[in-house]
């Protein structure tokens, strides 16, 4: 008479599953397989690059199909050109976001470095390497005074950052009486950035160059060396950094200090691209370079992101404006557009971190 396993006594029954496993006759259970959308969420946790490329890609051949004139490269190049300047700005928004902050100063900032090396260079007639150097350091000196702010002080790198604002501007407008610098007196190593070349007869400019070896510097920087491991780990859970050794206070310092170097260069690249000096020029790329940071996946909640992702969320920013300006479509539906990227992105944000936890 055959009997089932529950029938054996317990030292028989051990042995038959035994037995079982080793011939793969028993499987495991292990549980429900996940749905399509879990099995996506689960990709986008562990590679967050995947959503921004994905709507990357879609929106490429979408415009491509709609627009003739859209998928060229001299299109593309034109596409990085407009960007460009958001993008360095977003690589200095998303080290502070990274470390759970926000920066609502880097286009003042950027500003007055830019108005710095005018007149250092054009009003009191410094030799313009001089200049451009000096222009560099007052970024450099504003990304200081705001980490001073936020670490000494302890104030919200929110309200921090409102403030400076406020100051920031208000000395750019000082200092050059709000004049512009036309392109005739601007030195020439000031506008080099803007020069082009030329590419499979496509133009690029000496900036576009700038900007992407910008971001494979730290792509690299944070993905490889200590800092970027610490301001990931700040960004994550600031006590839990602070009990492991982590001085945290000195690294948002050095973010922030790193952040007014990379405005700084901003500043100059923003001369190259406008051929001149302005006091009011990109002054809404506050909330652009935040934009760029939000849709390329890194989480306003600090601890998650990729650098190449704010690259990306840029070339999204430009790809779409880019698109349904040439499919004939209002600027006020390009700003719908972005709207609706922001929120969505924000919405794929808080529910990865409810996976993650």
């Amino acid at each position: 008479m055959n009997r089932s396993a529950t029938d054996l006594p317990d030292d028989e029954r051990a042995s038959t599953v035994t037995a079982g496993f080793s011939m793969g006759l028993v499987e495991i259970d292990q549980g429900p397989r996940p749905t399509p959308l879990q099995w996506i969420e689960r990709k986008m946790l562990t590679r967050p690059l995947i959503g921004p490329i994905a709507v990357l890609v879609i929106a490429v051949i979408v415009f491509s199909i709609v627009s003739p004139n859209f998928g060229t490269l001299q299109n593309f190049s034109l596409i990085l050109q407009q960007v460009q300047v958001i993008a360095m700005l977003g690589i200095a928004q998303t080290l502070i976001i990274l470390t759970a902050g926000i920066d609502l100063s880097v286009a003042a900032v950027m500003l007055l470095s830019q108005v710095a090396m005018g007149r250092f260079a054009v009003a009191m007639g410094l030799p313009v390497e001089l200049s451009l150097v000096l222009g560099i350091l007052v970024g450099i000196a504003c990304g200081a005074i705001n980490g001073l702010i936020v670490t000494k002080l302890n104030i919200p790198p929110f309200i921090a950052t409102l403030g400076s604002l406020s100051i920031f501007y208000a000395l750019n407008i000082f200092i050059s009486d709000g004049e512009s610098v036309p392109f005739a007196e601007v030195p020439a190593l000031l506008t080099w950035l803007g020069t082009g070349f030329q590419i499979i007869g496509t133009t690029f400019t000496w900036g576009q160059v700038l900007t992407l070896l910008m971001f494979v510097l730290f792509a690299y920087i944070l993905r490889s060396t200590a800092w970027g491991t610490h301001v990931y780990a700040v960004g994550d859970n600031l006590e839990a950094a602070r009990l492991s050794g982590i001085r945290v206070d000195r690294v948002l310092m050095s973010v922030y200090v790193i952040a007014g170097l990379i405005i700084g260069i901003t500043a100059w690249l923003l001369i190259g691209r406008i051929g001149s000096i302005s006091p009011t020029a990109g002054a809404a790329y506050n909330l652009a370079s935040i934009t760029a940071v939000v849709i390329g996946g890194t989480s306003l909640f600090g601890g998650r992101g990729r650098i190449m992702g704010t690259l990306l969320g840029s070339l999204i920013v430009g790809v779409f404006s880019s698109g349904l300006s040439l499919a004939g479509f209002d600027s006020l539906w390009q700003e719908f557009t972005i709207g609706i990227l922001i929120i969505g992105a924000v919405a794929v944000d808080q529910r990865l971190r409810k996976i993650g936890r």
